[in-house]
């Protein structure tokens, strides 16, 4: 049976000019705050993304996975994003124009959540519509391969460790989604791993919808931690795994200027992105979903 890989991200505008289309597709038809779009240009601009036709850095490094993990698994990959182009369907279609009979669905995204993983999923089997077998994997935040790469950034360390993920509305808890489950078990394992003592979590990244989103917030976590007389702090974000908006502004510009007017020292991990050792856990995970070979 011929097999491949959709291999799904959030996807992120190249260009200034696309933020608005981009932010769009991320509403679904819901009103747009021209405040808010404004706001949300300005930081990508304050980023380096121009007005030009550079890459952007998480699409960079999206297609860096792709072409390493195609390379790592000998099957072909295609990348589908969520609210940018290439899209989900799109991925799926070149899949089935080259005839494979078997399609592993893979979200670059450790946790499950209705408000998330549930939604490439939802896109995934509607763009395959029944016209190849499908294997999708739901989660993989406890991955053996994961958790040691996590724990060997954070190993050594003497500073307090804080895991972080993108919040999501409070509104999960009420439906029982596992999503807060999930990463607080990935941050034990991690923590574990690692031989810490010292470390907590807090969610980063909501959004201004006007309702209650999940907490505790980073930015007021990290003066909770200053009053506990905390004075080093390493940032962990186990939501994440590449470079992109919610780390780079919500983590080193806001993060780290909250962090400042406490007088704390802040550190963050380096994210996996495309490192071997990173591809290689999204190869045992696709190999095990679709009885592939183990590599050699």
């Amino acid at each position: 049976m011929t097999q491949a890989v959709v291999l799904m991200a959030y996807g992120s505008p190249d260009r200034l000019a696309d933020v608005p289309a981009y932010y769009a597709d991320i509403r679904g038809g819901r009103p747009i705050s021209p405040g808010h779009l404004e706001d949300l240009v300005e930081r990508y601009r304050r980023l380096g993304v121009g007005d030009g036709h550079e890459p952007s850095p998480l699409n960079e490094i999206t297609e860096a996975t792709r072409a390493a993990l195609e390379q790592a698994l000998e099957i072909p990959v295609f990348t589908g994003m969520r609210h940018w182009q290439p899209r989900i369907a799109t991925a799926v279609e070149q899949a089935l124009a080259d005839g494979v009979e078997l399609i592993v669905g893979l979200v670059l995204a450790p946790h499950w959540s209705t408000m998330s993983i549930a939604r490439y999923r939802d896109l995934f089997e509607a763009a395959v519509a029944g016209r190849a077998a499908t294997r999708f994997v739901e989660r993989w935040g406890s991955e053996q391969g994961f958790v040691d790469l996590l724990a060997s950034r954070v190993r050594d360390t003497d500073a307090h460790v804080v895991f972080t993920a993108h919040s999501l509305p409070a509104r999960v808890r009420a439906v029982g989604d596992p999503y807060e489950h999930e990463l607080l078990e990935t941050s034990r394992l991690v923590a574990a791993a690692a031989g810490l003592d010292d470390w907590s979590f807090s969610f980063q990244s909501a959004s201004p919808t006007g309702e209650p989103w999940l907490e505790p917030d980073i930015l007021e976590h990290l003066a909770e931690l200053h009053a506990r007389g905390v004075r080093r702090v390493l940032l962990c974000p186990i939501g994440f795994v590449s470079e992109h908006l919610e780390i780079r502004w919500d983590l080193d510009v806001e993060a780290a200027a909250t962090a400042r007017e406490l007088g704390l020292s802040l550190g963050r991990i380096e994210l996996p992105n495309a490192d071997p050792a990173f591809v290689e856990v999204l190869a045992a995970v696709v190999r095990r979903h679709a009885a592939l070979p183990s590599a050699a």
